[in-house]
């Protein structure tokens, strides 16, 4: 399942990828595209301190890909 967030400011990119991750199984993958600057630096650190597992973060052609599994 892809999440594409892209254009879409922070914090509102962290809240859509967190109730995202409340509609898959736990254990589930959610790939979510972001922009750069401020939601690539805040969403992944975000993540992790709700207890979701950050798998990879990888810079594609204009945004960045992360890989997240819910805990």
């Amino acid at each position: 399942m892809t999440l594409d967030l892209r254009g879409v400011p922070c914090p509102l990119s962290f809240v859509r990828t967190k109730l995202r991750l409340e509609q898959i199984p736990t254990g589930e993958k959610l790939t979510v595209w972001l922009d750069g600057g401020e939601a690539i630096e805040q969403v992944p650190n975000s993540l992790m301190v709700e207890g979701h597992i950050i798998h990879s973060l990888t810079e594609q052609d204009g945004f960045y890909e992360l890989i997240v599994q819910r805990s």
